[in-house]
């Protein structure tokens, strides 16, 4: 069919090329990994001719060299200076590990010693795209060939014969006892180092001793005598000469532990840490951010042993592909499922981290005003003015717009004092300086600022703006200072001879007598004393007068019960 006629245009461009079925080899050559795995398990059984299948002997054949006795020497270089690395670590892919610096037709599985030298153990991928074959490389085969492996090894000549002679699982018995004894050693002697260095630690370094110093310290101690126990068990297993095929199968024992060892530092780390805030926050009486630290401690728990699982699981050859797609679906669901009960958790945490509020303090979170009796790990609980209680989910809680009087330093007093139209300049000139007065001398006022203006001619009233701030040390103490000011306010208002304005139109009568003359004289007659002695306190006050007149007026006032000398 040419292109354009009964297809769509691009569509050989665009056309994905058909997947490769590959052929699957009976000995499992086919990857990597179940080339080694065969490999190892022709030496354990002893069948050279069927471990020479998995080397590529093109090239070594034309040299007259003996497959399975090049197989026999092979295994004799690997119990006496070799390694592999461990099965979970090399490709179980058909096409290799794709993300190395090695050709995509090479892998790098171990490396043994001989003459002084280093050889490197590769694989090569031969045979076409649907049935690969991954053999050991010729030049790795070769090199090995040059290599005299008459040498016993060390474990040969210091045990007895019959050991040697009696082979369980196709490893002497020999092997299985020393093999053993270098693991308890490894064990005892890691401990020993970790312990003495601990000890030294603590004995000489100052802060050590210290919570947060000693607590990391202790939670590394374990995993670190782990990691070493293992490094010093691979390295004298290789020294001592122990089988290959011995050191293989606890090869992936060796990864588990590393695994397990990590594990543990996290599950240390994460008990020093919640255990280190959960004491702080005792100290501070943060209930709330105890629970959310508890409740973190055990997520972060169910974590640790969820994929500390699956990873080892995946070491011991499982595959894991499907648990963590599941999980990853079950996560989805999860959280869908849960949405809300984990947008309260984030909003609990957000109120514990950020703090605009603290259990005890009286606050307003939207048209709700109260004081917080609890912050919990779903919602925050504030009883009101009514004394009935009211719950906030903590999302909304923690998105909504907070103001919170507890933490207040002091109160803003800001009346508007509306005289009547009769008043006159001078009688506002007195009481703005009498009441001015009176703010800068009271001993709960602020004098930064203590401002009164007179700030509008209104519609009803001359209306003067005052702007202080009151330092009570609560709210009750404010509501107190701020009558005293009112009423010392209201008396030098009626002293001044006016009175206040009312916000409705005035109807005079004839049995009214109005404003008094006499005082509005004498409050004229003040003013002008001020103005011949260029004493005027307007727009405000001198410094030292400010300063003479600070607290020289009593609180409680004269005549108060809690005034009683």
């Amino acid at each position: 069919m040419q292109p354009g006629i009964g297809q769509e245009p691009g569509t050989e461009e665009n056309a994905q090329p058909p997947e490769v079925e590959v052929a699957t080899d009976s000995l499992g050559r086919h990857t990597p990994r179940g080339t080694v795995i065969g490999f190892i398990e022709a030496l354990a059984d002893r069948n050279y001719s069927r471990a020479s299948r998995f080397m590529d002997l093109r090239g070594v054949e034309q040299r007259a060299i003996d497959g399975e006795g090049l197989a026999e020497g092979f295994q004799r270089l690997l119990d006496a200076r070799g390694n592999i690395l461990p099965y979970s670590i090399i490709s179980d892919d058909y096409q290799g590990r794709l993300d190395d610096d090695l050709p995509q037709a090479r892998e790098r599985v171990g490396s043994l010693h001989a003459d002084g030298e280093t050889i490197e153990l590769y694989l090569e991928q031969t045979g076409d795209e649907a049935r690969p074959l991954w053999l050991i490389s010729r030049e790795t085969v070769l090199s090995v060939a040059a290599v005299d492996v008459d040498e016993a090894l060390l474990i040969e000549r210091y045990s007895p014969g019959f050991l040697e002679s009696t082979y369980w699982f196709g490893v002497p018995l020999a092997h299985w006892i020393v093999i053993l004894l270098v693991a308890a050693v490894a064990y005892f002697g890691s401990w020993l180092i970790v312990s003495a260095v601990l000890f030294l630690l603590l004995k000489l370094w100052r802060r050590a001793k210290e919570e947060s110093v000693e607590g990391v310290l202790r939670s590394f101690s374990l995993p670190i005598r782990l990691y070493l126990a293992v490094w010093v068990f691979v390295g004298l297993s290789e020294r001592l000469g122990v089988s290959i095929v011995l050191r293989q199968r606890f090869s992936g024992l060796t990864v588990i532990i590393g695994i397990v060892a990590f594990l543990i530092l996290l599950w240390k780390l994460s008990d020093f840490l919640t255990r280190l805030t959960e004491r702080r926050m005792s100290r501070r009486g943060n209930v709330s951010g105890i629970s959310i630290v508890l409740f973190l401690r055990r997520t972060a728990k169910v974590a640790i042993v969820v994929f500390g699982t699956i990873s080892i699981l995946g070491t011991l050859g499982f595959d894991v592909t499907t648990g963590l797609a599941a999980l990853g679906i079950g996560g989805i669901a999860l959280a869908l499922g849960a949405q809300k009960t984990v947008e309260n958790f984030v909003g609990s945490v957000t109120l514990v981290v950020d703090q605009p509020v603290r259990v005890g303090d009286y606050c307003k979170v939207g048209d709700t005003d109260g004081t917080v009796e609890k912050i919990g790990m779903r919602s925050t609980r504030i009883r009101t003015g009514e004394r009935s209680t009211v719950t906030i989910p903590n999302r909304e809680f923690s998105s909504a717009t907070i103001e919170n009087f507890a933490t207040r330093d002091r109160f803003l007093f800001n009346p508007t004092i509306a005289l009547r139209y009769e008043t006159s300049t001078d009688q506002i000139r007195f009481l703005l300086a009498e009441i001015r007065a009176i703010m800068y001398s009271h001993t709960y006022v602020s004098p930064d600022p203590a401002r009164i203006r007179f700030e509008e001619i209104g519609t009803s009233s001359l209306n003067l703006g005052i702007w202080a701030y009151i330092t009570a040390p609560g709210f009750d103490q404010y509501l107190e200072v701020k009558e005293d000011l009112l009423l010392r306010i209201m008396d030098k208002v009626r002293e001044s001879g006016t009175d206040f304005a009312m916000p409705s139109q005035t109807l005079y009568f004839t049995r009214d007598a109005g404003i008094s003359a006499q005082k509005a004289k004498a409050a004229e007659d003040r003013v002008q004393q001020w103005r011949e002695k260029q004493d005027l306190p307007i727009p405000n006050f001198s410094e030292s007068q400010i300063r003479e007149m600070r607290d020289t007026i009593p609180y409680p006032p004269e005549g108060s019960v809690r005034n009683k000398r």
